[in-house]
């Protein structure tokens, strides 16, 4: 499969914005060669361990790289009420589609474009963000991520500068009638003072296989706040490959929400380095999965300096024979002192078969510090179940009511106005899937 892609790589050359930049050829060539030598990632690596990418390989993927504007879309989905106003880019199979984004006015200060366009635009700004990482680290898909690197979006806000609206980010799959992949490359910059919402949303036009492997950096200035919310509804033959790299500064905030319902394997992997004094990290998710879906939650959480918070809360529900992971690790550098971190797993799982496999570590080199973790696994309660049957609610009912409160108190805690009756929305549709299929 490494093969593969390294012929995407090749077959897509000429077409990538800004290949005629050194820099940025050069930053391509070197994640192309990490990605050639460690090949895809398998359990033997550690942070992989509960995690086969070998699905992957048995599908023939073809590389990318002509936007299928072709393909007819009257209105793209969106999570937030028709009213609400907002921001709206949308990409199918990777590539943006104007005629289905909204812009509207951002106000002075905001910028929000395609990665293409921001090249073209101010490469020099672009070069000294997205070339900060070390080569020689690179895992492997963020590497094959860097060298193939055609589409996404840049958010960028200036000092103090406030989005009254969010920025939704629709990505629809499975538009074409070959087995795609793609990698979106985003990049997200809120300088001192300033706040946004940004809402993603994937989501699939049918039922064709196609693999999503991106890759976002966020770096959140000096008391500025980002609320990043995600909806994962891919096709259920969909592969679903996120990373996220947020810096967060001094009495900065970083919220952030993943809720997983879709793909055959989906893998959301957060990495957070708290450096300011102050500064403040939410990671909460929740994820449903049946048949043989895969769902894997992995966390790393940085404390570099002191005076630090972070709460991590992932909740899932895992049905019939699928698997789900959830890897947290909070780790207090020596100079971290007066931390206060805390982390959480609850399962809920409704079948014999339902596997969970939970690892939440805590790494700490200070003294001073208040951190505790915890996974919790189990089924409904029966308790509860009994008392609802006995006020006359049937049994899929009553399930289906305590598996909403058991998700929704998550959810409840999302700041984004209108984003929390979608996402209950998404339950409500799952919970009746399921029953259909019983």
């Amino acid at each position: 499969m490494t093969d593969a892609f390294t012929d995407h790589f090749g077959a897509l050359r000429d077409h990538f914005p800004g290949q005629d930049l050194p820099w940025l050829a050069e930053l391509r060539d070197r994640g192309l060669q990490r990605f050639a030598e460690s090949g895809l990632p398998t359990p033997r690596l550690e942070s992989w361990k509960y995690t086969s990418l070998r699905p992957i390989e048995k599908v023939d993927f073809a590389a990318t790289g002509v936007p299928r504007a072709c393909v007819s879309i009257d209105q793209a989905p969106s999570l937030l009420p028709d009213h609400t106003d907002c921001h709206r880019l949308v990409f199918v199979d990777g590539h943006l589609r104007r005629d289905l984004s909204q812009l509207g006015d951002l106000p002075a200060g905001a910028k929000l474009l395609p990665l293409s366009e921001q090249l073209a635009a101010d490469p020099d700004w672009l070069q000294t963000h997205l070339d900060r990482l070390d080569d020689s680290q690179l895992p492997p898909m963020l590497a094959l991520n860097t060298a193939m690197m055609m589409n996404g979006f840049v958010l960028h806000l200036t000092r103090g500068t406030v989005l009254p609206h969010p920025v939704e980010v629709v990505h629809l799959g499975g538009a074409g009638d070959a087995p795609l992949a793609y990698h979106p490359r985003n990049l997200v910059v809120l300088e001192e003072g300033s706040q946004a919402t940004l809402i993603e949303h994937f989501s699939h036009m049918g039922e064709q296989a196609y693999l999503s492997n991106s890759m976002t950096e966020a770096s959140v200035g000096a008391g500025a706040i980002l609320r990043h919310y995600k909806l994962q509804a891919d096709a259920l033959n969909a592969f679903h490959l996120a990373t996220v790299e947020a810096e967060i500064g001094r009495d900065a905030t970083y919220d952030s929400f993943v809720m997983t319902t879709g793909a055959r394997l989906s893998r959301n992997e957060t990495s957070v380095r708290l450096n300011g004094e102050g500064a403040t990290c939410h990671l909460n998710g929740a994820y449903l999965v049946r048949g043989e879906q895969h769902c894997d939650n992995t966390t790393v959480v940085d404390h570099l300096v002191p005076n630090t918070t972070c709460r991590e809360v992932f909740k899932g529900v895992i049905d019939d024979k699928a698997r789900a992971v959830f890897q947290g690790k909070l780790k207090v550098h020596r100079d971290a002192q007066h931390t206060n971190g805390h982390q959480l797993s609850k399962v809920l799982l409704l079948s014999d078969r339902a596997e969970i496999d939970a690892k939440p570590e805590l790494e700490i080199y200070a003294d001073d510090v208040v951190c505790s973790h915890g996974a919790t696994a189990g089924d409904l309660d029966h308790d509860a179940l009994f008392y609802l049957r006995a006020r006359g609610i049937p049994e899929a009912e009553a399930r289906a009511m305590l598996i909403e409160a058991f998700l929704g108190e998550s959810i409840d805690q999302i700041a984004a106005e209108g984003l929390c009756p979608a996402l209950m929305t998404s339950i409500g549709h799952w919970l009746a899937d399921s029953r259909r299929e019983v």
